[in-house]
Parts: structure tokens; sequence; C-alpha cells
């Protein structure tokens, strides 16, 4: 999951990860968990991996992608900087599915087959260079034939088509939302009022369009073998594709 940002209004005081994690989760439930499985059945068919080799699920969240993956019969680490989500996660850990805290910026202590970074979560950091060793700790964490995959919003598409204001309704909650694009970074401003108490949350991912994740590869020592445009893996159209999604190898 993201960088996100969340404070109470009366005290302008910064909240626990766990209140992060709890509302971010809340807002975003309605994700297509069926969606997400014919993706990931979609794409380890394409790629045909084995099913023998480990797979990194970097960025987890709760782990319910590895989950999945696991059931499918993967050796699977799931990493998320956040410590709540892995606590969360470990509940369903066994000798196959492993969870860690990781900052995807900071060197892996594993070697893997494959990394998958699923649902546009990367591009939170404002220095470029942050990006990039993120792709370059992948490529380390790879052998010479392993695969990543980098599942990113087509925001070629997304910004000219950006939803400015929303009101969503949730679990007896009420999320306003915000959108804008500010110095690079598609940012979403969201307000709720639970228990009497107003809170705000800011979540913000960078612009990247394929032409900055074609020079971000070169910089990582990684090369783009595939490009597709939606869980489907049709072909990407960089004006009407939902996804960007790039399949990466050393």
């Amino acid at each position: 999951m993201g960088f996100n940002i969340f404070y109470m209004k009366q005290t302008k005081t910064w909240f626990s990860e766990w209140f992060n994690t709890h509302y971010y989760h809340i807002l975003y439930k309605h994700r297509n968990h069926e969606e997400a499985k014919v993706f990931i059945e979609n794409l380890t068919t394409f790629l045909d991996i084995p099913k023998t080799h480990t797979i990194l699920d970097l960025a987890c969240g709760k782990g319910r992608h590895s989950i999945f993956l696991n059931s499918l019969g993967y050796p699977v680490i799931g990493a998320d900087l956040s410590e709540n989500s892995i606590e969360y996660a470990n509940q369903f850990a066994n000798k196959n599915l492993k969870f860690v805290v990781q900052d995807m910026r900071k060197p892996f202590a594993v070697k893997v087959d494959a990394v998958f970074n699923m649902f546009t979560s990367f591009g939170y950091f404002d220095d470029d260079n942050d990006d990039i060793q993120v792709l370059k700790n992948i490529a380390d964490a790879l052998p010479k034939n392993g695969v990543a995959v980098i599942d990113y919003m087509n925001v070629s598409k997304v910004v000219p088509n950006l939803v400015a204001q929303e009101t969503i309704h949730r679990d007896g909650l009420t999320f306003e939302i915000q959108r804008s694009v500010i110095d690079g970074f598609i940012t979403k401003q969201i307000d709720l009022t639970d228990a009497g108490k107003e809170f705000h949350f800011l979540e913000r991912v960078k612009t990247i369009d394929l032409e900055k994740f074609k020079d971000y590869s070169v910089q990582s020592n990684l090369k783009i073998k595939h490009i597709f445009g939606d869980y489907n893996l049709s072909n990407y159209n960089k004006t009407t594709s939902d996804r960007l999604i790039l399949i990466l190898s050393k």
C-alpha cells in the first residue's frame, strides 16, 4: 500500500499506522477480488512460472494476492512497509508463504525467481532516484532469467479523465474525495467524520508514464519485455488502456 497521511483536524495530531490502514482498507474494500485472481492466473500462465519458483509480492499490504499465489502452488514471500499489515497477514503464513516488513528502497534480504508489484504499489517518492533504487533492488533479487511485473495505472488516460470530486459511502462512513495533479503527483485528499471527529487522509502517486518507465528500466539494468494494457493482458494503448503492465527481466 502507499505512503499516506492521516491527521485529526482538532489537534493536527499524526495518527498511527493502524489508523492509516484501518480506513484505507474500508475505502478500498470494494476492489474486485475476482478480477485480481483472473489477472494473477493470466500472468502466471503467460509467464509460465514453474511451481517450484519463489515469487516476491512486493508491497503486499495485508497479503490477499500473496495468499492467492500460494494457493496456486507457488512459494511466496509477501513484503510490505506496514508492520500492522504484515502482522495481520502472518495469520495466513505457512511453510511456503512468508511475510516480512520491507522498505522497498532498501536492499532485499532474499533472492527470488519473480517479483510482482501489483495494483499501483509504486511511485510514492518525491525523488526519482528512490523509484529507480526500488527497481535496482528488484533486479538484484532476481537471477539472470528472473522476471518482474510492475502493474501501474495508465497515467496517460487517468490524468485527462481525473474525477476532481467524489463522495463514497462505505460501512456507514462518508468519504469526501478531491483529486488533482500537483508537482507530478496525482493527489487524493480524503475527508471523513467518524464518531463525531473529523479526519483527513492524503494519498499521492507519481504520474509515471511509459516513457519514464523506459528511462527507469535502463537505469536499473532491467529490460522491458512485454507491455499490456489490462488484466486480460490485452495490448497497451496509450489513450484507452486502463493499466500499464510491464514485464521486465535482467
